[in-house]
């Protein structure tokens, strides 16, 4: 005899499955026609989960998993920081620049890790849970680059601090994560040839961490 089970919390939790698979969000009606349920039914569950957290609106009412989901298992972020970390603190000594890991939440992008290098005079200080418009800074490009731009990595200069300059490769393949490894410096120029391969391999670590 099968168990009985909640017809909500199943809907609720396929929105959830659902949107994590939809970097790019997905409309009410979109959300609606996958799950083959009635827009006023998703709706609600939208609402419910909005007020939790656990799904963000964008300025477009586009819908994403939000930060939310993170919080629901307090060892989560603690999670993705102690497997990172190893990989920044390496990135960081090895470039002398400052390292993060970057997660997109909604329509910013937040700082999850940081590690400063030991060995220089000058740094970029970067502290965790720093926000900024996931269209601006490498970090946030870089994750703009999982919605399919042809690119490795993306470089700025000066769009969230003057005179900084950042290099941030997307961590991929890594289910319900938008991400990106980068470094900031206040150096005149990134020398990409020597930079960008390091901080991509350090993406791709993370990723390798993560999965």
């Amino acid at each position: 005899m099968a168990s009985e089970t909640s017809q909500t919390l199943d809907r609720g939790l396929r929105v959830l499955r659902v949107l994590a698979g939809s970097p790019e969000g997905l409309t009410i009606t979109e959300l609606s026609a996958r799950l083959e349920v009635n827009r006023t039914v998703v709706y609600r569950l939208i609402s419910t989960l909005e007020q939790h957290g656990l799904v963000r609106r964008d300025a477009r009412s586009r819908l994403f998993v939000g930060l939310g989901v993170l919080h629901l298992a307090s060892g989560v972020q603690p999670l993705l920081r102690d497997l990172a970390m190893p990989v920044l603190r390496r990135l960081a000594e090895s470039i002398g620049s400052t390292a993060h890991l970057t997660v997109a939440d909604g329509d910013e992008a937040l700082a999850l890790a940081v590690v400063e290098p030991t060995w220089t005079d000058f740094h970029v200080s970067y502290r965790v849970g720093a926000r900024h418009p996931v269209t601006q800074g490498a970090a946030g490009k870089a994750i703009g680059l999982l919605d399919g731009e042809d690119a490795a990595y993306a470089v700025t200069i000066g769009e969230l601090q003057s005179g900084a300059r950042g290099l941030a490769a997307p961590v991929r393949g890594v289910d319900g994560l938008r991400a990106s490894v980068g470094i900031v410096t206040l150096d005149e120029a990134i020398d990409e040839d020597v930079v960008a391969p390091q901080v991509i391999a350090a993406a791709r670590e993370v990723a390798e961490r993560l999965s």
